[in-house]
């Protein structure tokens, strides 16, 4: 079992950054392969980001990248750096964390689950 803690969120400006951080307790984070997800109001749950166990090899949804980044900050957290928001990026934000040694971008590989954070961007 692990848990996992997401904080950073906030009021952003159009245009403004912010970095997420998703904590872990229970195991090392450093197990699993970390994902981060969004849900806007009224939209399924979207791949933003994914890094391995290793922290080698990363991967950014087609909508996020080049502006979002993902990485492992320490043996017990991962980091979403995001900057360039826009107000379509407004939504709560997961971090996931998954048993498999790949990253996937659907949600249902991922095995333990934050309580979301909610980012706002004002335009």
């Amino acid at each position: 079992q692990v848990q996992l803690v997401e904080s950073g969120g906030g009021l952003v400006q159009d245009g403004g950054s912010v970095t997420l951080s998703c904590a872990a307790s229970g195991r090392p984070l450093g197990n699993f392969v970390v994902g981060w997800f969004r849900q806007a109001p009224g939209k399924g749950r979207e791949f933003v980001a994914g890094i391995n166990r290793s922290g080698g090899s990363r991967y950014a949804g087609d909508s996020v990248k080049g502006r979002f980044t993902i990485s492992r900050d320490n043996a017990n957290a991962v980091g979403l750096h995001m900057n360039g928001l826009k107000p379509e990026d407004t939504a709560v934000y997961y971090c996931a964390a998954s048993i498999n040694n790949v990253v996937f971008t659907t949600a249902v590989s991922y095995n333990y689950w934050g309580q979301g954070t909610q980012v706002t961007v004002s335009s």
